[in-house]
């Protein structure tokens, strides 16, 4: 019994054991199959998730639309808009800036003459108080210690001398001045000679400067800046005493611009840089305008212009920054090439003497000025400028009948 008893404990036990370890290995194996399946399906999901933003990429790019270009090309517009902007706005300021700084030339020249006038001229008119009121031109005539001839031919023709002088100043609005300043010398025979020739027609302007051929650019200067303060006028104008004017007709020319604040008005023309030394009209400075054998900016040619009272009044107020070249309306060119000014070239300005002033005439084309090209002037003027006066003059009644 005891034997049986133990033998059927020994097969149960067996049996039992055999059995478990089938069922752990069947646990073991259902335990790492599912681990697989939870571990995969994670896996599975984020390749198919960046595959999917990796396609929307590719359809992206091939549709034009990729997001770094286009913010790129954002960005780069507005650059591009802002810095328009902004250039636009410098412009603007910069043309602000001019007209305030054409204001406050024209008010300091104001000023300075209310409260006792310029001291750069020792003009004997200056206790007819000009300033009372407003003139529409005032002309100067440069001359030299030597033109007496050539004045007293502007007399006999187109200047108006005595009374008719002075009725031109009271009903046309019209100054009309030889310009000159001193000898070398003070005092000396040629400032006394025209001290009497001054006491005789009082048609004289004298400026605070030295004469002499090579000081043209500064007596230009001189001029603006005395006439501006001297007579409140809308435009000053220069003329070479060998040159045939018709009043009236530079007058009727003038009034057309009159509302324009900076206007520059002559024959514009470009001439060459002469850079040999020892011809006429040679340029010291010639390297400043580039290479051998450049042109000048257009600029008014000198026998005669007119420049507006705003433009007079900058010159009178920058005199002392103001650069001199050799030719003077080459100086008078350069001080307005950074500024807003309107540039009028008139022909009319120019005009050859007879026949060609005289056809004009008589084409209804009546010119403002008359001379020579090739003597910068009226060729031997003192004897010949009675002649282009009776051809090519406007006549007397031109100049009191004109309304401006």
């Amino acid at each position: 019994m005891a034997f049986k008893t133990k033998g059927e404990q020994s097969s149960g036990s067996f049996v039992s054991k055999k059995w478990t370890f089938l069922l752990c290995l069947a646990c073991f194996s259902a335990g790492m199959l599912f681990t697989n399946r939870v571990g995969t399906v994670p896996q599975s999901n984020g390749i198919m998730r960046a595959t999917a933003m990796e396609a929307e990429k590719l359809k992206l790019i091939s549709e034009g639309c990729n997001l770094k270009a286009k913010e790129k090309k954002h960005v780069s517009k507005d650059i591009t808009g802002e810095i328009f902007k902004t250039h636009h706005a410098i412009q603007t300021l910069d043309k602000t800036i001019s007209n305030l700084e054409m204001e406050l030339a024209a008010a300091r020249v104001e000023q300075e003459s209310l409260l006792g006038g310029t001291p750069l001229s020792t003009d004997a008119n200056r206790a007819e108080s000009p300033r009372k009121r407003k003139y529409l031109m005032v002309i100067g005539i440069n001359t030299a210690f030597s033109s007496r001839k050539r004045r007293d031919s502007v007399r006999a023709t187109w200047m108006p001398q005595g009374e008719k002088r002075k009725k031109l100043e009271d009903e046309k609005g019209i100054i009309v001045r030889f310009v000159i300043g001193h000898s070398a010398t003070t005092g000396g025979i040629l400032d006394r000679a025209i001290e009497a020739e001054n006491k005789k027609h009082g048609d004289f302007l004298r400026l605070e400067h030295v004469e002499g051929y090579l000081e043209l650019s500064a007596k230009t200067k001189i001029y603006f800046a005395t006439a501006v303060a001297l007579w409140d006028a809308d435009f000053y104008v220069k003329v070479d005493d060998d040159v045939h004017v018709n009043i009236a007709t530079l007058g009727e020319t003038l009034v057309r611009h009159r509302k324009k604040r900076r206007v520059y008005i002559g024959c514009m023309k470009s001439g060459p840089v002469l850079s040999q030394k020892g011809v006429r009209y040679h340029e010291p400075e010639h390297w400043k305008f580039g290479e051998a054998g450049n042109k000048y900016f257009r600029h008014a040619t000198g026998q005669l212009y007119a420049i507006s009272k705003d433009l007079a009044s900058y010159i009178s107020i920058n005199q002392h920054v103001l650069h001199k070249y050799a030719n003077e309306d080459v100086s008078l060119g350069s001080w307005f090439i950074g500024l807003d000014v309107e540039h009028i070239d008139d022909r009319r300005l120019c005009c050859g003497t007879p026949p060609d002033c005289e056809w004009k005439a008589q084409a209804g084309n009546a010119c403002v000025a008359s001379f020579d090209w090739t003597c910068s002037g009226i060729c031997k003027s003192a004897d010949r400028i009675k002649e282009v006066h009776r051809r090519c003059g406007e006549g007397e009644n031109a100049l009191w009948s004109a309304t401006f």
